[in-house]
């Protein structure tokens, strides 16, 4: 069926630009920085780019990052109006302020298109789940359902997402303070990985501390059992993602596929926006629950 507006993400949906672009989405970049140099987020386009960033990290030199401000946002949504009606969903306003920045620019573009429509929404989402959320909404785009009602679908859908990880390396967590620095030493050394997930207005919410990689992966498994729409006869989409640990993700992967063989798996790299505050051994997995992610229990 014929598409009635544009979609549109960001790049930290943690998919191949390939694929999002395949399906005829719009996405705007993100940048990370190392030094005065401004890097942009590759969705992967080039192999090359993801071994460079790893290859900053080993170095030493570590990435930041930054909103994306009200001018790109501007420039960005003026081109997709020229064409038509626009829904945007933006990365998860529990990970960053950028989606002020898109209504306000927003807001400003609508004045010069009044006969066009566009609507921002929030994601509260990350990585593989702002990217499952994205790629659903694309499924009823697709079907043809109008840019309202695909926009009433994810504004009562983005929370049944739930966003799980563990992580190894934990000096990164705790450069962004999601860890305390004697608790990081300590967990390098004892092998503990923290377990994490985002909360019901997705933020990072850091709630338990796994002996080892075994540990982290049964937590994994005992939260998609006890929340995982349908049970084991889940046939939705499960998306894996990781950063540069695949054989990591590969034991998530089979642990999931004994327990909803059903489910549609992709598994794919942290990108790099992510990754600058994750750094590598992070392995993280997304699905759909039919109820909302609980709030912080601290």
């Amino acid at each position: 069926m014929s598409k009635m507006f544009q979609l549109s993400c960001e790049s930290t949906v943690d998919l191949p630009y390939s694929y999002i672009s395949g399906r005829g989405i719009s996405v705007l970049f993100y940048t990370y920085s190392i030094g005065d140099q401004v890097y942009e987020d590759d969705m992967f386009r080039d192999p090359a780019a993801l071994e460079q960033f790893y290859h900053f990290i080993s170095e030493g030199n570590l990435p930041s990052t930054s909103q994306i401000n009200t001018f790109r946002y501007t420039e960005y949504f003026r081109e997709l109006l020229e064409k038509g009606d626009v829904l945007h969903i933006a990365f998860g306003s529990g990970m960053t302020p950028s989606i002020n920045n898109a209504r306000e620019a927003a807001a400003q573009v609508q004045k010069e298109f009044p006969d066009r429509k566009i609507i921002v929404l929030d994601s509260y989402a990350s990585c593989g789940g702002y990217g499952l959320l994205v790629d659903d909404a694309a499924d009823r785009w697709e079907a043809g359902q109008s840019i309202d009602e695909v926009a009433a679908w994810v504004e009562e859908n983005c929370k049944k997402i739930y966003h799980q990880f563990y992580a190894t390396d934990l000096k990164h967590f705790r450069r962004g303070g999601r860890v305390s620095g004697p608790t990081a030493a300590i967990g390098t050394v004892l092998g503990i990985c923290p377990t994490m997930c985002l909360d019901d207005v997705g933020k990072i919410y850091a709630y338990g501390k796994a002996r080892g990689k075994k540990a982290a992966v049964k937590e994994l498994m005992r939260v998609l059992e006890e929340n995982v729409r349908d049970g084991s006869d889940y046939d939705g989409k499960c998306f894996i993602n990781h950063s540069h640990c695949p054989e990591d993700a590969q034991v998530v992967l089979e642990q999931f596929k004994a327990f909803i063989p059903k489910a549609t798996f992709r598994v794919e790299e942290i990108g790099t926006i992510i990754a600058s505050h994750t750094g590598p051994g992070t392995v993280a997995v997304f699905f759909w629950s039919d109820h909302d992610r609980p709030g912080r229990k601290d």
